[in-house]
């Protein structure tokens, strides 16, 4: 037993070392200033370290506590905050979206919260009042788009919608009578300890924060912050954190089995065809392996959180730079676990 012990703990560590060499070549390749990789076996993180800069102009290296704007990745708490709910017996995930937004017009009626968990609502992608440098009420970008017209007919394809993330972000804020800041911090946050993640602040003081770049005839320059708050894409938060969200998925708690197999079945369309997209996650086949994840984009940050739940390995990329593609990253350091699957 011991002899097989120390033969995985010499496995582990040659394979901890291929990361540092696949990082290290990623982050010249796509120059990247900084990154911060997680990397978790059984709900256990095996690898957390930053390479690179998380701050070009202190010489301020980045580490596995470095903070990042997480983007898109944050869809997945959104949609947690919903099945939450939904376990607590408030809401269903069939519910019309009318009956949390009294004054939705008639073009939302056959809108359900599974239309807006999964992408095919039918609303335009984003509301024609949203502004990036100007932060208005939730509320106030949803009526923006009371009279946009539907894109296509609600549940018929799948097209990106941020805007439906803004309304389910409504919905549980009005369902708990709690904003859904606090409502994530209250259910998933405070209780896994997630220490480092909350909303985005652009004038509060966040420890370890990442700054932000874009890489542009040769050089960096830093990236415009977005002044709004997204509830789409609106989350702080670092690979420790991440790690811990990834434990806790493989428990009950704070979502049940059942929750978490919805939240990862592909959407069925009307016409009975399905889409790779469930409640706040991608859900795909990689080279014979399903897997379940998230990118995200906010300007001078992309990332990717990626999990293989039947090989229980997990990883999550984080970087300061807009042209990233840390999915590349994430591929390359699944090909060290993942075994072929046979034909």
């Amino acid at each position: 037993m011991r002899s097989i012990v120390v033969l995985l703990s010499f496995v582990l560590w040659l394979r901890a070392d291929d990361i540092d060499r696949i990082a290290t070549e990623e982050l010249h390749k796509q120059h990247i200033p900084g990154m911060s990789i997680g990397v978790m076996r059984d709900g256990r993180l095996i690898k957390a370290k930053g390479y690179g800069l998380a701050n070009i102009e202190l010489n301020a290296p980045a580490t596995s506590d470095t903070v990042y704007g997480i983007g898109s990745v944050s869809k997945q708490f959104i949609a947690a905050g919903i099945l939450l709910l939904a376990q607590d017996g408030k809401l269903t995930v069939d519910d019309r979206v009318s009956r949390h937004l009294h004054d939705a017009p008639p073009s939302w009626s056959a809108i359900t919260i599974r239309h807006l968990l999964t992408h095919t609502s039918g609303l335009v992608r984003e509301s024609p009042v949203f502004e990036f440098v100007r932060s208005k009420p939730d509320i106030e970008i949803i009526r923006g788009a009371y009279r946009a017209p539907l894109a296509h007919p609600t549940g018929s394809k799948y097209m990106y919608c941020n805007l439906g993330y803004f309304t389910l972000a409504e919905i549980i804020t009005r369902v708990s009578g709690t904003r859904w800041p606090e409502f994530l911090d209250e259910r998933i946050f405070d209780p896994l300890m997630m220490d480092a993640t909350r909303t985005t602040t652009h004038t509060g003081v966040v420890a370890n924060r990442a700054s932000s770049y874009d890489w542009k005839d040769g050089t960096y320059t830093n990236a415009h912050a977005l002044l709004t708050l997204r509830p789409s894409g609106a989350l702080l938060s670092n690979v420790i954190d991440i790690a811990k969200w990834d434990a806790a998925l493989y428990t009950n708690m704070p979502l049940h089995g059942e929750t978490k197999r919805q939240a990862w079945t592909p959407v069925r369309l009307n016409d009975g065809s399905t889409y790779e997209y469930g409640f706040g996650w991608n859900v795909n086949l990689v080279r014979g392996h399903r897997m379940v994840s998230h990118g995200g984009t906010l300007q001078g940050f992309k990332s990717q959180f990626s999990r293989f739940p039947d090989d229980r390995l997990s990883i999550v990329v984080f970087t300061n730079v807009s042209d990233a593609r840390p999915n590349f990253v994430v591929d390359r350091i699944a090909d060290l676990f993942l075994k072929p699957v046979a034909k």
